[in-house]
């Protein structure tokens, strides 16, 4: 009896109970609270910022983003138009956010197409007050042209334009200068449409996907003329490139994800002059 009760107690003393966690010992771990529309819009817009000055860290001008994503660039010339809106609209069906590089003298007629990119979440960018060919024009002249626009981008309430793009393709050592003041970026692209000829939707289609890999900026317009025929390609551009495993971004987007590698030499003035 004896030997048994000494049993019980020894297996009673060696069965220990786990030890319960002190309360101010176990860590919470709560649950980052999701970010409002507001505050996800700044850190979009921050996180752009940043590509835009790394990419102009090591060069002025870009033709394309890198090679090595699934992303390309749709962007638009020569507006805000009487097309615009209507353009605006059918890349939201799409899902599609673009870049539209805008003349500021065109506000003045056409304002409602830029606010419906503002509103939509499309990248707005430098193209000029009035449309010159900015390699005939003095220092002074260039930056007028430039900021004016900058200004009238702003007064919409749009981000100050970072991206530039010049009319005609044309610029020289100057533009760079005062690209540099302003802190532009130079957008140029690697597959031009050629829509403003109106040369039908199907080589619209054709043109744009031809050319369309990782990286590639693709020059269309929604002003200076007739643009429907750009408007009824966008639906098969964008399932061409969908079928072709590409992304279409705007190129803020790109740069971010995807940037043009170093070294690549400086374009040249594309305007033939």
């Amino acid at each position: 009896m004896v030997v048994l009760l000494a049993v019980l107690i020894s297996a009673l003393i060696s069965h220990k109970s786990p030890t319960a966690p002190h309360p101010t010992s176990a860590k919470r771990h709560l649950a980052t609270p999701p970010l409002t529309p507001v505050q996800r819009a700044a850190a979009t817009a921050k996180a752009e910022e940043n590509a835009v000055n790394s990419v102009l860290a090591y060069t002025p001008a870009v033709t394309s983003g890198g090679s090595h994503g699934n992303e390309v660039a749709l962007t638009f010339d020569d507006g805000p138009g009487p097309y615009t809106q209507q353009l605006v609209g059918a890349l939201d069906k799409l899902g599609v956010h673009a870049t539209f590089f805008a003349i500021g003298s065109q506000e003045q007629y056409f304002s409602a197409g830029t606010v419906a990119e503002i509103k939509s979440g499309d990248a707005i960018g430098d193209h000029t007050e009035t449309h010159p060919m900015l390699a005939s024009l003095s220092a002074h002249d260039q930056y007028e042209e430039l900021f004016d626009q900058m200004a009238q981008i702003e007064v919409l309430g749009g981000k100050r334009p970072r991206l530039f793009r010049p009319p005609y393709g044309s610029f020289d050592a100057t533009t760079f200068r005062e690209l540099h003041h302003l802190r532009l970026l130079m957008i140029l692209w690697s597959v031009d449409t050629s829509d403003y000829t109106l040369p039908g939707v199907s080589a619209i289609v054709h043109t744009a996907l031809a050319g369309a890999k990782p990286g590639a900026i693709i020059l269309m317009h929604d002003g200076g003329g007739n643009r429907s025929e750009t408007i009824a390609a966008l639906p098969a551009i964008v399932k061409g490139l969908h079928k072709r495993g590409l992304r279409p971004v705007t190129v803020p987007q790109l740069l971010m994800d995807d940037p043009p590698p170093h070294g690549l030499p400086l374009p040249t003035n594309l305007s033939g002059d």
